[in-house]
């Protein structure tokens, strides 16, 4: 009988074989356990999460207590407002989100990198002698702190005698307007934080928003509410209308708090630093009459020009303020306050140029002696502008300089004068 031949299997088809019948689509991995157990401990926590309603209904109450509290004085003044202004109050596209409440940070990220404050300490020889020249420049008649006090106590027996001078002409105000701004100026004194009211909000769009200004008595005004007025009307309003609110609510509290506390408010010295956000109505309303009044201390000097040496301003609104300092009449505070702009090293036009000089030649015949900081300011500018003037006005500073000399500064002044070049427009010629 013959053998029965054995087929040997094969371990696996071959691969033509296998590439022919695998039309099926690829086995996914099976599903990991442990995921499922995660999944399932998370389902369980969220269910543990979940508050009664019994709960629920405390927190909502508490809530709704809450808001009414915050929204019970404003609505009282809403109304009123709304009745008496709706005629007045001028609606424009886009109005709606310059009245919305508006993120602090975000106001505050342009001056972000100036918002450290520090302490200005005075040397009290040097503050006696700027005061000495201060006062010789108006006579001979200083005017401090003592001297006011001492004014309104004449003005308050004046009173008391019946020899008080008569009322300013004011302005009729319906009665309603003067209830709702007085119970505003009350909120105001009392302000630290938070959001301002309403009423408060929509004066810059008032024909007469000074006069309602003065119901709510800015001089009673928080130093923290001086700061949110600062930007709210520096920001609405034109520049020569927020010129009038820098003169009248922000330069008197400055100069309030520098006599009395020898230094500034953090928020006070922050709302200088937002009216800059208005060149014109910083230099028009603050700067100038800080200056032109006489009396401008140097701790006053100090503070303020700090202001203007920590912001950026344009250079035309530069360039024209110091025109104007250099052409006014001259008092202590010029030198320091020209100083700090030639500091800014901007281009400046040849007419401000030819100002500065002859802002210098002027005291070549002054007898008395300067003050340290005109030396310097004149250093400063020979340092940034010695190739802009000409040879002829080269030679009337060092005229000057050897004629009103200081012994560590006037050498340096001399020797950046002798190592300029003339201006260009002189060399084409």
């Amino acid at each position: 009988m013959p053998k029965a031949k054995v087929l040997k299997k094969q371990r696996h088809d071959p691969l033509h074989v296998d590439i022919e019948e695998g039309s099926g689509h690829l086995r996914k991995t099976a599903r990991n356990k442990r995921d499922n157990r995660a999944v399932d401990a998370e389902d369980e926590d969220n269910e543990e999460a979940y508050i009664n309603s019994k709960t629920t209904r405390k927190i909502l109450d508490l809530a709704r207590d809450q808001q009414n509290e915050i929204e019970e004085e404003e609505n009282e003044s809403t109304k009123l407002a709304r009745s008496v202004f709706a005629s007045d109050y001028r609606q424009t596209e886009g109005d709606e989100n310059t009245w919305e409440d508006e993120s602090e940070e975000d106001e505050d990220a342009d001056y972000e990198e100036y918002e450290e404050f520090e302490e200005f300490e005075v040397d009290a020889e040097e503050e006696s002698i700027f005061q000495r020249y201060v006062d010789e420049q108006n006579g001979g008649e200083p005017i401090n702190l003592a001297d006011k006090i001492l004014a309104k106590v004449h003005e308050f027996e004046m009173k008391q005698q019946g020899l008080q001078p008569e009322p300013q002409a004011g302005v009729m105000l319906p009665p309603k307007v003067i209830q709702v701004y007085t119970q505003v100026g009350e909120l105001l004194s009392r302000f630290r934080s938070g959001r301002l009211p309403r009423a408060f909000k929509i004066i810059p769009t008032l024909k007469n928003w000074r006069d309602i200004l003065y119901v709510t008595q800015p001089e009673t005004w928080s130093n923290q509410a001086i700061y949110e007025g600062t930007k709210l009307f520096v920001s609405n309003l034109q520049s020569n209308q927020a010129q009038a609110y820098v003169n009248e609510i922000l330069l008197e509290r400055f100069r309030d708090q520098v006599a009395s506390d020898k230094t500034v408010n953090y928020h006070v010295y922050r709302s200088l630093k937002k009216s800059l956000y208005k060149p014109a109505a910083f230099f028009k309303g603050f700067l100038f009459p800080l200056v032109e009044s006489g009396t401008c201390t140097l701790r006053e000097a100090i503070i303020a020009s700090s202001v203007v040496a920590r912001v950026s301003v344009p250079a035309l609104h530069s360039a024209a303020a110091l025109l104007h300092l250099a052409e006014m009449d001259y008092s202590g505070p010029n030198s320091l306050f020209i100083k700090v702009l030639l500091d800014k090293k901007y281009a400046l036009p040849y007419k401000v140029v030819d100002a500065m000089v002859f802002h210098f030649v002027r005291f070549r015949d002054n007898e008395n002696a300067l003050p340290v900081i005109w030396h310097q300011s004149l250093l400063t500018f020979a340092q940034r502008y010695k190739n802009d003037i000409t040879d002829d006005q080269r030679d009337a500073l060092i005229a000057v300089v050897r004629l009103q000399s200081h012994p560590s500064i006037s050498p340096e002044i001399r020797r950046e004068l002798l190592a300029g070049h003339p201006r260009e427009s002189e060399m084409k010629e």
